[in-house]
């Protein structure tokens, strides 16, 4: 079970296209929005890309947008839903996938 010290840190990772990976067929790849718990941001990068290619995804880059008192210091909107999806990270101990936004070419 995690400590007190475990945050929930919230990333956008952006995804590649690999064989197998579910995204559709026409897909050029994705952005993930994921919660990680750990100690700090460079593990949950660590475990998200980790876990993001054990799931067969390729993923390419990660962008945090930090811990849930960070975003709101910043002046983000958090509804009650993703607070829940946190919260389940924190008992789940594990990565939450929350949204997957597929990128398409256009034109």
């Amino acid at each position: 079970m995690p400590d007190d010290k475990t945050n929930v840190y919230t990333l956008t990772v952006e995804i590649g296209r690999k064989e197998g990976d579910g995204l559709p067929e026409n897909a050029t790849g994705a952005a993930m929005m994921c919660f990680c718990p750990a100690k700090d941001e460079a593990e949950a990068v660590r475990e998200t890309v980790a876990i993001l290619k054990q799931g067969g995804l390729a993923p390419l880059d990660v962008s945090s947008y930090g811990t849930l008192e960070e975003r709101i210091a910043d002046g983000h909107d958090i509804n009650d839903e993703e607070k829940a999806m946190m919260q389940r990270a924190i008992d789940e101990n594990s990565v939450v996938v929350a949204m997957t936004s597929p990128f398409f070419d256009v034109g």
